[in-house]
């Protein structure tokens, strides 16, 4: 497991109140360990934030 995947399902094990789309995204980069794009990359961070997780590694 790589580490983009991590913390999605970090993320999407929290609790935290995640939209649909944010849901689908999360789901979507936790079962693939190919690299992440930089706008992928970026909105993944944008959550991490937003939900008070940077400190997993991002």
């Amino acid at each position: 497991m790589v580490e983009h995947q991590r913390q999605a399902m970090a993320l999407l094990m929290s609790g935290a109140a995640l939209k649909p789309r944010e849901g689908q995204f999360l789901g979507g980069i936790a079962f693939d360990a190919n690299p992440l794009s930089e706008k992928q990359a970026n909105w993944l961070a944008i959550l991490l934030r937003k939900h008070g997780l940077e400190g997993e590694g991002a």
